[in-house]
């Protein structure tokens, strides 16, 4: 059977990011901290115009035109995403109607019609949950049949004003090729995983009681100078079953309670660092153990597995938390070797859980250690050389949720290409995570056709060229208040407008703009 893998990679971004400095001066926070400290640069910000579908169609079609493939031979399209515009209809349908539109002049009208599409939903680690998928269904074709799959990413990492996750948004979409004979990547069947219920980060389904929305409301009407009697929400709410109100609008979910989506999460943030850092350590000792099997990794020649790792590129909610997460994984794959000697001689012996009290003291105490180890001149030679190029394209993003594993491969291969490195043949691991919680590890092997491939990316050169955003203009976009585009579009798909009345309410509605 012929090799399957990633044939080349496109990259949607939006045009627009604020600057982290503006973002610190705005929230009163220390800049150093979050550059320095975090690798935060710049966080790309959907314009109106912009949506989960429209991020992953301009991707995806950008992979379609660089590469001549015809739609009609197109025979998957899963799309990875945490930010869903439905709770029934995939996202993925809306970026195949756009596509379809966009082609059906030249292929026809029916060049989509065999296309299988999906969504595929874990935090940040569905769009690697579609790659495995696609790489399953592309392999079991066999290369006479020479299947070819895109496996789309796209997301909005968007967080409440004022969270302690605020400064850590991004946003974009991209695209995959998966296929025989890869130019980019070969991929081979070996997977590490680790999952753990967690509730680290969600976005649940949440709702607000009718009584107090009313009551609410009330008040806000008091605030602006009305008379109103105390009582007038509990009488309002006994009336509303028999008002005809009761079957429109927001009344018509029911008088007890009204559902509510919102697109910003959830959670945890020392709780999510934990379970990123246990679920990738797992994953990895898992990964470890099925290629020490299968014989694709022997100890007894060369114990230390992530030194044959020539980069690794890990999920980056932003840009430094791989090098901060990555220290576990580490250390146990250097335990009892004479280079674990050397860091135990400088940082002293590893903290054991009998020795505290309690877990909270054990858990202080290692990430004090990790600290220590993540200090160390061989903990940072081994970041500096394998890990550092993916941190920069991420500085300048922010997260991408389930694309960010991918946008910074993306920023390595391009790094790793203006520097003339010779990555043919070597091997590049990849640590992805999702909250909730799962982490996948697994090894793409570099092809002979890679620099052809990431020669057109363009990445930091479309980077360079994006519109920063004023502060007033950011918080605008971020509630929804815009009244249009801030840069107007061209050449990419655009969200026209969604339904707010009739029997197709909520439908939206999408358009190519030259």
């Amino acid at each position: 059977m012929s090799p399957v893998g990633i044939d080349d990679i496109a990259i949607h971004i939006p045009r627009l990011y604020l600057d982290i400095r503006d973002f610190a001066e705005l929230r009163r926070q220390d800049y150093g901290k979050l550059n320095r400290g975090l690798g935060l640069a710049g966080m790309a910000i959907p314009d109106r115009h912009e949506d989960t579908a429209t991020m992953g169609a301009n991707a995806a079609a950008r992979l379609i035109d660089r590469n001549g493939l015809d739609p009609r031979c197109i025979g998957r399209l899963y799309l990875g995403t945490e930010s869903a515009l439905d709770g029934s209809k995939p996202t993925a349908t809306y970026i195949l109607e756009m596509l379809t539109e966009r082609y059906a002049p030249r292929y026809g009208a029916d060049c989509f019609r065999n296309c299988d599409v999906v969504d595929l939903t874990f935090a940040c680690i569905g769009a690697v949950d579609a790659l495995q998928n696609t790489l399953d269904w592309v392999a079991r074709g066999g290369p006479e049949q020479d299947r070819l799959g895109l496996v789309v990413f796209s997301d909005n990492a968007k967080y409440d004003l004022h969270s302690t996750g605020e400064y850590t948004q991004g946003a974009g979409g991209g695209a995959l090729l998966v296929r025989h004979d890869p130019r980019l990547m070969v991929i081979p069947d070996a997977w590490g995983v680790s999952t753990t219920p967690v509730h680290d980060f969600f976005k649940p389904r949440r709702t607000v009681g009718m009584g107090d929305l009313l009551e609410d409301v009330l008040a806000l009407a008091r605030e602006a100078g009305a008379a109103l009697p105390d009582d007038l929400a509990a009488r309002m709410l006994a009336q509303l079953p028999a008002s005809p109100l009761a079957s429109q609008g927001v009344f018509a979910h029911g008088h007890a309670a009204l559902s509510v989506h919102r697109d910003t999460p959830v959670f945890d943030g020392p709780l999510s660092n934990r379970c990123y850092r246990d679920a990738v350590k797992e994953a990895f000792v898992d990964y470890r153990g099925k290629a020490e099997e299968a014989g694709a990794f022997d100890p007894a020649v060369d114990p230390i597995l992530t030194e044959r790792w020539a980069r690794i590129i890990c999920h980056l909610p932003y840009a430094f938390q791989g090098k901060r997460m990555f220290p576990d994984v580490y250390r146990f794959d250097r335990r009892g070797l004479p280079v674990w000697d050397e860091i135990v001689a400088q940082i002293g012996p590893e903290p054991r859980a009998e020795d505290f009290a309690d877990e909270a003291a054990f858990h202080r105490a290692s990430d004090q250690y990790r600290r220590a180890l993540s200090k160390t001149p061989q903990f940072r030679a081994f970041v500096a050389e394998r890990i550092e190029k993916g941190q920069r394209a991420s500085s300048l993003v922010g997260n991408q949720y389930t694309g960010s594993i991918f946008l910074a491969l993306m920023s390595t291969l391009e790094a790793d290409l203006e520097d003339g490195v010779d990555l043919v043949g070597q091997h590049i691991g990849m640590a992805a995570y999702g909250s909730g919680a799962k982490a996948k590890v697994f090894t793409g092997v570099v092809q002979p056709g890679w620099i052809g491939v990431a020669r057109r990316f363009g990445l930091f050169s479309r980077l360079q060229a994006r519109i920063p955003l004023t502060t007033a203009q950011y918080e605008d976009l971020h509630r929804g208040v815009a009244a249009d585009s801030v840069a107007a579009p061209a050449a990419e798909f655009t969200l026209v407008d969604v339904a707010d009345e009739g029997e197709l309410v909520g439908v939206r509605r999408y358009a190519w703009v030259a």
